[in-house]
């Protein structure tokens, strides 16, 4: 890879790593649509179809998934990154860039779609294998900071032990970034407490933490909390009953401090919590019953 396809990839992750600073590392849609200029000329990083090839490239310069649910299906037993082709036909000209740039060793962006019009970028990211009984690609996460090098080095068995690696710690990556973009979805972006709905501010509290078996990553098992009351739940400094009820722990109550406790804790005792519109988001009462069991030991 050499040239200008090689100063255009290096800027489309330049470009992604600047946008994650500014809007972390779940990027809009329009954002990514629009893309960024190179030259004068418009760069978008991704179209309708999952396979993408800017018509200033000769190879794919992103592929993408759509939002689904747990990404298990997404990794091949060893690890990697599955990556199905477009349609089914294996020589279709979408799926032969993606094998072109497998044989030719030309990183891509990996946009994994969380939910409608939201993706978490992954790059670089290798093809390292296709299979067309399963029409499927098998697709390596490499370390970010060589593709801003411009260092692409030769594979060998040391590059595919660091790719394995490094490819395994997305799933949990996908996991976590997932369960927020759903959970605070399911509460419009707003928390469940005290109705903030500054996104940045916003959190999806476990009611069963993830360390926990039962602390699975479904939408029943989240709160959308802000940060303030993201800490107190997570320190029982209040609780939310099975019924879906605040509870302020009875010595914060007796404390007398300043208007962030007055109006940010102690007014929250007894009221209700904003539950999402669809029924089958709401917090699960058994979850809720033991988190709760829990904050009665503390108080």
């Amino acid at each position: 890879m050499a040239g200008v396809d090689e100063a255009i990839r290096l800027r489309a992750f330049t470009w992604l790593k600047e946008q994650e600073t500014i809007h972390g590392d779940v990027l809009p849609r329009p954002l990514l649509e629009k893309g960024f200029e190179f030259e004068g000329e418009r760069i978008p990083l991704l179209a309708p179809q999952g396979i993408f090839k800017p018509r200033y490239l000769d190879l794919p310069l992103s592929i993408t998934t759509a939002p689904k649910g747990p990404y298990a299906d997404s990794f091949s037993p060893d690890g990697y990154l599955l990556y199905k082709y477009r349609g089914t036909n294996p020589f279709h000209r979408d799926n032969v860039g993606l094998r072109q740039a497998m044989a030719q060793g030309t990183p891509l962006v990996y946009f994994h779609g969380l939910t409608p019009g939201r993706y978490l970028a992954t790059w670089p990211v290798y093809i390292v294998g296709d299979d067309t009984t399963s029409l499927t690609f098998k697709v390596a996460v490499d370390d970010a900071t060589m593709s801003l090098t411009g260092d692409h080095p030769v594979v060998s068995e040391a590059d595919d032990v660091r790719r394995a690696y490094i490819t395994t710690t997305i799933r949990q990556r996908l996991h976590q970034r997932s369960f927020r973009e759903r959970v605070l979805r399911a509460y419009r972006e707003q928390c469940a407490l005290c109705r903030l709905r500054h996104y940045e501010l916003l959190d999806a509290a476990h009611i069963i933490p993830d360390t926990e078996p039962e602390g699975l990553p479904s939408v029943r098992n989240g709160i959308s909390l802000c940060r303030f009351h993201h800490a107190a739940f997570d320190a029982l400094l209040l609780g939310i009953t099975p019924d879906y009820t605040v509870e302020i722990r009875i010595d914060v109550l007796k404390e007398k401090d300043g208007p962030m406790l007055q109006h940010g804790l102690k007014e929250l005792h007894e009221a209700r919590i904003v539950l999402p519109r669809d029924r089958q988001s709401w917090p699960d009462q058994q979850a809720l019953d033991l988190r709760y069991q829990r904050f009665r030991l503390a108080s």
